[in-house]
């Protein structure tokens, strides 16, 4: 038996476009139950390692995909972690970056391939996007080099590229190249030949046991910064209940502007122990947070700069440091830090 015979892989399947067919009597979209895969896609006969799945039931659009169902995956991921070499978690593209950055951040000291796809058109349909997808996504998880996984993070692989997961954003809702990574290279490419840029895959130094966190607490809010915003606007935003940390969009590499009312309540936030990030609006590029006047007040106020952290990343880095830290100070410097190369920092 050869060394790709004795892979395995097993199929997370929560929902998404990718999970539907289209009803011949009435062209309408239904999902379809994953006992049918193969009828979908018989081309996954022609894999040579075990293909296992498992099935969210209902199957869920990921609009409706949270925090509870991250966990889900996360300890799906968990049970079945020594039995499989790989993992592909079908998904809804809407919140897939969101997915993709929790589980990077709930999966401590992975080394395996947890990657997530799914598809602008269902599987069901002639010009899907779904079953190169989902191919493609299956042999990446399944890929070993010297005996270990050539890819042990989570990902998003779609249209050809696979992505490190907290690095990626939507960035169109129809084109099938739907992600990018603006502040980090790609960790592969599909044509031909599966080309992987090694030098930028992350990987664990040593043999650690799978960790998995459970604790997240999503009293975040996120504030994006926009001409002629109203102070009675952000004051809203800072006095909902129970908030406890706030992701701010800001202008260019950190900027906002310097009204007296806006440091105001931005010092005052701190004082209360909420913490308050600071990430660009921008698709490419880092918070340099001192860098112009219109930056350096809001340092004062006790802003911390997220660097090139994208904003699906950096409120689900929140939710997990929230989730198991009490103290402000803590978790501004835990956000300055790099867990799983999902922010660049000095």
């Amino acid at each position: 038996m050869s060394d790709s015979e004795l892979r395995s892989v097993l199929l997370i399947c929560t929902g998404g476009t990718i999970t539907m067919s289209v009803d011949p009597g009435t062209g309408s979209l239904t999902p379809f139950k994953f006992d049918q895969l193969y009828n979908h896609m018989p081309e996954l006969n022609k894999f040579n390692f075990k293909i296992d799945t498992v099935q969210f039931d209902p199957l869920l659009d990921s609009s409706e995909v949270g925090p509870q169902e991250w966990i889900q995956i996360a300890e799906t991921i968990y049970k079945a972690y020594d039995k499989y070499d790989g993992f592909v978690v079908l998904h809804g593209t809407d919140t897939m970056a969101y997915t993709a950055s929790a589980l990077s951040f709930m999966l401590e000291h992975l080394q395996k391939p947890v990657i997530l796809t799914g598809s602008q058109l269902p599987i069901g349909m002639v010009r899907t996007d779904g079953k190169e997808n989902l191919i493609t996504a299956i042999e990446i998880a399944a890929e070993k080099e010297y005996g270990a996984s050539m890819v042990p993070e989570v990902c998003i692989f779609f249209e050809s590229t696979l992505w490190r997961g907290n690095r990626t954003t939507k960035k169109n809702a129809e084109l099938f190249n739907a992600f990018g990574s603006y502040n980090y290279a790609a960790l592969a490419t599909a044509g031909v030949h599966i080309r992987y840029n090694r030098s930028v895959i992350h990987h664990i130094r040593g043999e650690k046991k799978l960790n998995l966190h459970r604790a997240l607490d999503t009293n975040i809010a996120i504030l994006k910064l926009f001409p002629g915003m109203s102070e009675a606007y952000v004051q809203s935003v800072f006095n909902t209940p129970g908030l406890r940390a706030v992701v701010l969009e800001s202008f260019g590499a950190g900027n906002a502007p310097s009204h007296d009312w806006l440091i105001y309540i931005l010092k005052d936030a701190a004082k209360k122990g909420i913490v308050v990030v600071n990430v660009t609006q921008c698709n490419t590029g880092s918070v340099e947070m001192g860098r112009y006047k219109t930056s350096v007040h809001l340092l004062d106020a006790g802003v911390i700069s997220g660097y090139d952290i994208t904003t699906e990343s950096a409120v689900t880095k929140l939710m997990f440091l929230l989730g198991h830290y009490e103290d402000p100070n803590t978790i501004r410097n835990q956000m300055r830090m790099s867990f799983c190369g999902e922010v660049t920092v000095d």
